[in-house]
């Protein structure tokens, strides 16, 4: 969370005051001061000094009087149960004691109302005022709605990464029983032949199963680990479907000291393998692309489609997980194509590193 958003703990408070909020507030006050002094700088030399300090503190005094009680009490009790009339009403009426309590005060100090020009008469003064001190309390309104809406925003944008961050783990916390299943049972097959391909598939199995449970735990990881992974991954695939399919990876990309979001790239890999190579018997082909054009990684996957599935593929959730993860992780530093073509399906991920 950004230190400026941490709530603070104020005397006499029930709401969350942020230290956002008070230099907002703050800003806004001071501008309006600063106004006032600009405005009627006049009366410097009208007055003497001590006078004009005192008509603008005591006009800044009584507008946030009535910003505050707007913002704490009408806005809350009236505005947002829907009670416009009463809202309305509420503000003529604190506006009408605002008019009165200043006018009294200028009387006090001046002899007469203050209002925009030198030499303005009673009813201009009151008018001016009247409608000055609205447009105020609008200005004051629409800082509060401006600031509520980005902290909606903010609890918005941590429930999402709650909700994906939830999903990868999900992901990192899981092994496709199916994929397992068939590794062990091949496994098994290569110790009962005494292969000496047993201790690299354990090997394999073993750096995968490190890397989802220790090394994709934070928010992001060495480029050449999350290739590594995928590398494992599509040889222990490649081990189960032996030579019914053609399964190839080219990788052309030097880390570099690059990182990236953990598993980010298996879903295209896993959407590949479930609905391509998965529901074909023979024939089948997968090939992937990893590569690297300065500082932005290039990811293609191509695979054919089983003869039922040609003309009705989908992509399936773990695509729009990807997608809504590139969203947040990556905001328009990434591109998605997908392709579902007429016997193969192809797709293509750019990230900006």
């Amino acid at each position: 969370m950004d230190a400026l958003d941490k709530p603070l703990k104020l005397p006499f408070s029930k709401r969350k005051v942020t230290l956002r909020h008070i230099l907002m507030h703050g800003a806004y006050w001071v501008l309006i001061t600063g106004f006032f002094i600009y405005e009627k700088r006049y009366l410097i030399y009208k007055a003497s000094m001590p006078y004009f300090v005192a008509c603008v503190t005591g006009r800044i005094v009584l507008l946030i009087i009535i910003a505050y009680l707007n913002l704490q009490y009408f806005l809350p009790r009236y505005l947002l149960k829907r009670r416009y009339l009463a809202y309305f009403a509420a503000i003529i009426l604190s506006v009408i004691g605002y008019l009165t309590a200043q006018s009294l005060f200028d009387f006090y100090l001046y002899g007469y109302v203050v209002g925009p020009m030198r030499n303005s008469n009673l009813v201009e003064s009151l008018s001016y005022n009247f409608f000055s001190t609205l447009w105020y309390l609008g200005l004051m309104l629409a800082l509060k709605l401006s600031m509520d809406w980005y902290g909606q925003q903010l609890v918005i944008q941590k429930i999402t990464v709650e909700k994906l961050n939830a999903e990868v783990n999900f992901l990192r916390a899981q092994v496709n029983p199916h994929f397992l299943f068939n590794i062990l049972n091949n496994l098994y097959a290569l110790t009962l032949k005494k292969s000496e391909l047993a201790p690299d598939v354990v090997l394999k199995l073993s750096e995968m199963m490190e890397y989802m449970l220790y090394d994709s735990t934070g928010e992001k990881v060495p480029l050449g680990k999350e290739i590594g992974y995928l590398h494992n991954y599509m040889e222990l695939e490649r081990l189960r479907f032996s030579d019914e399919a053609a399964i190839n990876l080219n990788i052309n990309a030097e880390p570099n000291g690059y990182e990236i979001a953990p598993l980010l790239l298996l879903p295209l890999v896993e959407n590949a393998f479930k609905h391509g190579l998965g529901k074909q018997t023979k024939g089948g082909w997968l090939k992937a692309d990893i590569a690297m054009e300065g500082h932005t990684l290039e990811f293609i996957i191509e695979n054919a489609k089983p003869v039922l599935m040609i003309g009705h593929t989908k992509g399936g959730i773990g695509l729009d997980n990807l997608r809504k993860r590139l969203d947040l992780l990556y905001p328009n530093r990434y591109t998605l194509l997908l392709e579902d073509r007429k016997d193969t399906f192809w797709a293509k991920l750019l990230i900006d590193l």
